[in-house]
């Protein structure tokens, strides 16, 4: 349609990309000058003679239909003396287009609006740098040409020039490519022209593209309020601003979309040779489409490269970017024009934000980078999102891999490094003393932050606490490895001692082996054995419950137990006796483990430890109960609940909660050890009830699994049925083996049809 007019240096650039050209290829191939080719792309110079294009066509080695399609262009260009600014050709790129078929499924339905037509339909495609707006944007008028008889029509809002042109410029240009008289657009003037803008698009049924918005002020002035057109907007920026409007944010593509788009960018032959270089080389380019189309373009014009060399290259972190280039399309350019358009204020936290070890971070500890107060903080984070730079998720703000990378290089370049390692530092320290505080309320005696606790993060509650130990696990992790590294021994053995209680409430977060591995080496250096003796102790539990290596978790607590005696502490000698009774109950020696049990028990009685002594009476139980002597152990969890009780308050409440679930389901095993089945599932009915209260779900998921086998033993299929249900509804906060049991029983559960 007119819209094609004038855009010769558009349908230049398309072709040259889809023919995998550099400018200065084109120009050895065709024989025309870079700067020539350079200012015909950039629309510096009028559409060419018919002897360049032929140049160009030959260069390009375009078909007859493609070379027609040029001359066409060109001809337009030169014809009308004019060349409406900003419209441009429907591109070719957008023929290898691939997934976003939920977005593109939602266009369509918002194309055929159910009822009488009323206002027209508008649409925000927004998303960071690189995700492939402007070509959805473009493929689905493609999709939807047919119910838009009047004519699609593509204008480049160019947002992310220093100076994009104005609403009324833009209004010019599509009057002009809808071929508007000359005479009228004289007759109504500047001051008429928005009111022809709007009165021809109310006429008509047109698709409108206005692609690369700046923001809501360009916008606005360009939506009719009247017609049965439709309007796409795509734009970096949320445009928040803009009412009325329908919003489709575009993410990065899913692994299968973006394994099929690189398939189709390198060839189906090269893509089956090496499957998993091919995943791996999606995956280091973050699955952005931009990136998987520099990457695929790279490819296919090297054919001597193999996917595993390109994705060996990828690998590295401080080449990625510069890898990921092709001619003149370079990832890093994108995410440049976003980052010049920040803040100064913005433009220094996104920096930071590359320090951030994990990989999403909160507005307190983007507030420690930049010495901001939070609210201000939180604003920043915000305009980080509002351009696309960041991704939000309530309140978590992520990074985008490569974004992160291109971060990095910033930072590099502008900050000094002295600064940047002082705001490194300041990070993780801030990370430590806040888990330490966080910690301290699961820790028997400590509990609630002291009241000159000036933090930044809400831990008014252990439910808040735990919260913000679980969401900022990687960073707090990585701040350990960091300090552990530096020699700083004191401060890695002061984080393991707060974490030691809490990491009951989440043993299957993975990295507790790690943590207190990391403080046994830290008190060794410090050469006092008490220190050793209790991180040796916790060292233990965590290589038998997280890893169930329940020999090496015997030789822990047996060094635990020569640690404390030298250090003379009762406290610990009782604490290493009972891990090592644990182990040697999974082991299934179980008169070694009963001895060892009876010792920890007197032994914290000895020093009146009350939280030890409830534990070990609990694991005293749990022996007879795995030995097979189920009256004893009956007996003994009976006991133990009486104690718990008469201890009262005395106990911890989240120390006392745990313990009291674990007691109820072992006296649910014991008494289905005796067949006792209706008292046995209403006491696995109770722990899993308990569990569930405490928030506790991988103990409340693994209860539901033994409440299910529980049930099919006792004849109950169909409440079976309904306990499994239950622990799948957990979802990924349930413990994974749990999981897949309850899944399994199902599946064996399920008629073969």
């Amino acid at each position: 349609m007119s819209g094609e007019r004038g855009a010769f240096g558009a349908a230049l650039r398309e072709l040259r990309l889809a023919a995998s050209l550099t400018i200065e290829g084109l120009a050895e191939a065709s024989g025309v000058s870079v700067r020539g080719i350079g200012d015909l792309e950039r629309g510096r110079r009028a559409a060419p003679q018919r002897r360049t294009v032929a140049a160009l066509a030959d260069g390009l080695g375009l078909n007859e239909a493609e070379r027609e399609r040029l001359l066409a262009v060109a001809r337009s260009g030169r014809g009308g003396g004019y060349s409406p600014s900003g419209v441009r050709a429907f591109p070719r790129g957008i023929d290898d287009f691939v997934g976003r078929e939920r977005e593109l499924a939602e266009l369509v339905a918002l194309a055929t609006p159910p009822g009488p037509v009323g206002a027209p339909v508008t649409v925000a495609v927004s998303g960071p740098p690189g995700t492939g707006k402007t070509t959805l944007a473009l493929h689905a008028a493609r999709t939807l040409a047919d119910r838009f008889p009047d004519g699609q029509l593509v204008l480049d809002l160019r947002g992310m020039d220093d100076e994009p042109p104005a609403p009324a410029e833009l209004m010019l240009s599509v009057l002009k490519a809808f071929q508007v008289p000359d005479r009228d657009l004289a007759k109504a003037g500047p001051q008429g022209h928005p009111g022809l803008y709007r009165q021809m698009l109310a006429d008509r049924r047109t698709l409108l593209v206005l692609d690369n918005a700046r923001d809501e002020a360009q916008v606005r002035p360009l939506l009719p309020g009247a017609g049965a057109g439709m309007i796409l907007v795509t734009s970096r920026r949320m445009l928040t601003g803009l009412e009325s409007v329908h919003r489709l944010p575009l993410g990065v593509l899913s692994p299968e979309e973006a394994a099929t788009f690189l398939t189709t960018l390198v060839g189906a032959e090269r893509a089956e040779a090496d499957p998993a270089a091919l995943a791996e080389v999606a995956y280091r380019c973050g699955r952005l489409p931009l990136a998987l189309r520099v990457a695929g373009n790279w490819l296919a014009t090297r054919t001597g490269w193999s996917l595993r060399r390109l994705a060996d290259r990828l690998a590295l972190d401080e080449r990625r970017l510069d890898v990921l280039a092709a001619g003149d399309l370079r990832v890093s350019a994108a995410f440049d024009l976003s980052y010049r358009q920040l803040t100064p204020t913005a433009a220094r936290l996104f920096r930071r934000l590359s320090l951030v070890p994990g990989a999403d971070t909160a507005a307190p500890a983007a507030a420690r980078l930049t010495g901001q107060r939070l609210y201000d903080a939180e604003d920043t984070l915000e305009e980080l999102v509002e351009v696309g730079l960041l991704g939000g998720d309530r309140d978590r703000y992520r990074l985008h891999d490569l974004v992160c990378l291109f971060a990095r290089t910033r930072l590099t370049a502008e900050e000094d490094p002295g600064d940047v390692e002082r705001a490194r530092t300041d990070l993780y320290h801030w990370l430590l003393e806040t888990t330490v505080v966080a910690g301290r309320w699961f820790e028997p005696g400590h509990g609630a932050p002291p009241a000159d606790w000036q933090g930044s993060v809400d831990l008014s509650s252990a439910e808040k606490a735990m919260r913000w130990l679980k969401a900022e696990g990687a960073n707090w992790l990585a701040a350990l490895r960091a300090v552990a590294a530096d020699g700083e021994h004191a401060r890695v053995v002061e984080v393991a001692e707060a974490l030691h209680w809490f990491s009951d409430q989440w043993i299957f977060w993975g990295h507790w082996p790690e943590v207190f591995g990391l403080a046994v080496r830290a008190a060794r250096a410090l050469g006092d054995p008490l220190l050793e003796a209790t991180q040796l102790n916790y060292h233990a539990w965590a290589l038998l419950l997280c890893e169930g290596r329940f020999r090496d978790s015997l030789a822990r607590s047996t060094e635990a137990l020569a640690a404390a005696e030298r250090a003379g502490d009762t406290v610990q000698e009782a604490w290493a006796y009972f891990y090592g009774s644990w182990a040697l109950r999974k082991l299934e020696e179980y008169a070694e483990s009963v001895d060892h049990m009876e010792r920890s028990v007197l032994l914290f009685e000895t020093a009146g430890d009350l939280h030890g002594s409830l534990n070990a009476r609990h694991g005293h139980a749990l022996t007879l109960s795995e030995a097979g002597r189920a009256d004893a152990a009956l007996t003994s969890f009976r006991s133990t609940l009486a104690f718990l009780d008469r201890s009262g308050e005395r106990i911890a409440s989240h120390i006392g909660d745990f313990v009291r679930s674990g007691l109820h389901s072992g006296m649910a095993h014991s008494l289905a050890q005796l067949e006792r089945w209706e008292e046995a599932v209403a006491e696995r009915r109770i722990a899993a009830n308990l569990w569930h209260d405490a928030d506790n779900f991988t103990q409340e998921s693994s209860e539901l699994v033994r409440l299910g086998l529980l049930l099919l033993s006792a004849g109950r299929p169909e409440e079976a049925r309904e306990a499994f249900t239950r622990c799948l509804a957990l979802g990924p906060d349930a413990a994974p083996q749990a999981l897949t049991d309850a899944r399994e029983r199902l599946d064996a559960m399920t008629p073969t049809p």
